[in-house]
């Protein structure tokens, strides 16, 4: 498992600079990594690479 400190994490493009309810994303070589903006001392969530893109593209359908 990846130190979250050593990954690239980033926002949305959607996300506003007023905070409120963002995650972040980091990717890794096996795993994409999600953790709370608010919250960035909590443990992320961390789930294959092929899960998050399953779950991108549903949020992402018409």
């Amino acid at each position: 498992m990846n130190n979250s400190e050593s990954l690239a994490w980033f926002k949305s493009s959607y996300s506003g600079a007023e905070g409120g309810q963002c995650i972040e994303v980091a990717a890794s070589a096996g795993a994409v990594h999600v953790r709370d903006s608010k919250d960035v001392a909590r443990p992320a969530l961390h789930v294959s690479r092929d899960a998050w893109a399953g779950f991108v593209g549903l949020a992402s359908a018409e």
